[in-house]
């Protein structure tokens, strides 16, 4: 094994799409922006569709454009940046459907694309996308009669249950949509997990799909192996990496293996990382640097060509932790010159 080799489980995924779905009130789509969150669209949203997904979000047209490549027709792909300028051609080109953000982007669909599908987001206090109350209690008869597919917003605080947030913005949502003969859809991840009262027609979770919190009942879905590039003796009282911010105890056997934070392993991680010899943790010692970590594996008896950062034994959570980030940026952050396996 000469390259870090990320190993994605889409039965894993699939899975925990379906305990989603099984949890929500109604209908269950998937957000996989960012690559699929950089698992890779295309094995991701194969493998999602083919399990029954019939509604695929994506943040922006281009991203909308290559997904569409992907699951041809069929399946809705709407695009949470609404229709910006220059998007007409991605959205008409490859059926796509944009959720309109304001005024000026139900001007520019409505004038470029009459008759095409859209939806529409409220910001029901996220303060981010959408039309506010006011806005939308302006264009709402006009953007009623045009027939929008869905009516959505987003929670800002669903990843903390008992935040007065979400009470807020399901008052809020309720006010602004109903009597609405539209579907309309509340709901990513930590909604769903909040209860059916969120649930609306249409729920889209996104983390969740990937093993990442707030739903801890997620199969783990990524294992991340690291190769051992060169194993040395230190001895007690001799530093590792730079800064000397590691000093042996004692007679010690460190190896070095072949990632860092230029693969998206954060240096905050230096403190408290385990790297794993299956099932034996082995103290990340000195810093994370941008292409090399090492680690303390003395009590190793043989010496594996690899040793696993991600996990059964350590999520993806664990790091985030210990980065003092979320679940998602560690997902997200996974470089490029990872070998990505996706397994059934």
């Amino acid at each position: 094994m000469s390259k870090p080799r990320l190993t994605i489980d889409l039965g894993a995924l699939v899975a925990n799409w379906r305990a989603l779905d099984a949890l929500s009130a109604r209908e269950t789509g998937a957000v996989v922006k960012a690559d699929a969150y950089c698992l890779g669209l295309a094995p991701v949203a194969s493998a999602l569709a083919r399990a029954g997904v019939r509604q695929f979000f994506v943040a922006l047209a281009h991203e909308g454009a290559a997904l569409r490549d992907v699951i041809r027709a069929g399946p809705d792909i709407l695009v949470f940046g609404g229709h910006m300028a220059g998007d007409t051609r991605l959205i008409r080109d490859h059926d796509l459907t944009p959720m309109l953000n304001s005024a000026e982007q139900m001007v520019r669909h409505m004038e470029s694309l009459p008759g095409h599908s859209f939806g529409i987001q409220l910001d029901t206090g996220m303060n981010r996308l959408g039309m506010e109350p006011g806005e939308w209690a302006a264009l709402r008869d006009i953007a009623l009669a045009q027939k929008p597919v869905l009516i959505m917003s987003h929670l800002a605080c669903s990843n903390e249950p008992d935040h007065a947030m979400n009470s807020r913005q399901l008052r809020i949502f309720r006010e602004m949509t109903d009597g609405i003969d539209v579907p309309r859809s509340l709901a990513a991840t930590g909604g769903v997990l909040m209860g059916r009262e969120f649930h609306f027609d249409l729920t889209r979770p996104g983390i969740g799909l990937y093993g990442g919190r707030p739903f801890d009942q997620a199969q783990p879905v990524i294992t991340l192996d690291l190769p051992v590039i060169q194993t040395r003796d230190v001895a007690a009282g001799e530093t590792v990496g730079y800064g000397n911010t590691w000093t042996a105890p004692r007679p010690s056997r460190i190896a070095t293996v072949a990632a860092g934070y230029g693969d998206g392993l954060h240096g905050a991680l230096a403190s408290g990382l385990m790297l794993y010899a299956g099932d034996t943790p082995c103290p990340v010692v000195g810093r994370v640097s941008m292409d090399l970590i090492t680690a303390d594996v003395t009590g190793l008896a043989e010496m594996p060509d690899h040793l696993r950062v991600l996990g059964a034994r350590q999520g993806i959570g664990t790091l985030a932790d210990l980065a003092g980030t979320i679940d998602y940026e560690i997902l997200t952050a996974l470089g490029h010159r990872y070998e990505r396996i996706h397994t059934t």
